[in-house]
């Protein structure tokens, strides 16, 4: 049987970012991306109210229902996550590191890991706290997209653009509540001892760049590497991040 691959999308992304990497993994392997809760064709969190507290686990729990019928009971694959997904696929695999084959992050915004006092988790908390303060949605995508790409790029974005994107806000909302909630610790991630790609873009922000430093580190078997382009380079710069994640999967050796 081909190895299985698990791919996790960034938010206000779907499954579909990964067309592109699935097409260079080519027929060696089993591709299986998930839609993440609320984003393509999964829906919203069933429970989300007024009291609900959104969290990691509910979003693995989901993608270990959706790859059920996927993968035979115990079997091993690889796991590959961007930004959000990113962040899901850390939990997932630290809840069960033994099916892990491989681990590749792409700026996974695990901003839990981040030390409370660093001026890096000061700013995502801060971009947060503004997004979390606009009385309309409006207000805060723009927040949410300018922060990750560059100020003007919601107000750049086409119209159809920005109204797809508002539609999400209220999943990021609970995406950042589970991600500041989750209680790891970068010494909690001693266990993962799978070959480990965190990966950072060039321009991204202070708070994911330090991240994926912090975890080249933390994680026992990692190598870090930069590429060109941003937050976004799985879409935005597939061109040279898919072809480093191919050759990772496939056992080649990472050169920074």
């Amino acid at each position: 049987m081909k190895p299985a691959v698990v791919l996790l999308h960034s938010s206000m992304s779907s499954k579909s970012q990964w067309s592109s990497l699935k097409a260079q993994l080519g027929d060696a392997y089993r591709c299986i991306p998930v839609d993440l809760q609320g984003y393509g064709a999964s829906p919203f969190p069933a429970d989300a109210g007024d009291d609900y507290i959104h969290t990691l686990a509910h979003e693995v729990d989901a993608v270990i229902a959706a790859t059920a019928s996927e993968l035979e009971p115990g079997e091993a694959f690889h796991l590959i996550g961007h930004s959000f997904g990113g962040a899901c696929a850390l939990h997932m695999a630290r809840r069960m590191p033994q099916r892990v084959l491989s681990l590749t992050l792409f700026e996974p915004v695990a901003f839990h890991l981040l030390p409370a006092t660093h001026p890096a988790k000061q700013e995502i908390v801060s971009v947060v706290a503004r997004i979390k303060a606009c009385d309309n949605d409006r207000d805060a995508t723009r927040i949410f997209i300018d922060y990750w790409n560059r100020p003007g790029a919601f107000d750049d974005a086409p119209h159809a653009a920005q109204e797809k994107m508002m539609a999400q806000i209220a999943k990021v909302r609970l995406d950042f509540d589970a991600l500041l909630g989750e209680q790891a610790t970068l010494a909690d991630l001693s266990m993962l001892t799978m070959p480990s790609l965190v990966m950072a873009g060039e321009r991204s922000p202070a708070s994911t760049r330090l991240l994926v430093e912090q975890l080249g580190e933390a994680l026992p078997n990692a190598s870090a590497m930069q590429t060109r382009g941003g937050h976004m380079g799985p879409i935005t710069h597939g061109d040279v991040v898919n072809p480093a994640i191919v050759n990772f999967v496939s056992g080649a050796e990472v050169t920074s």
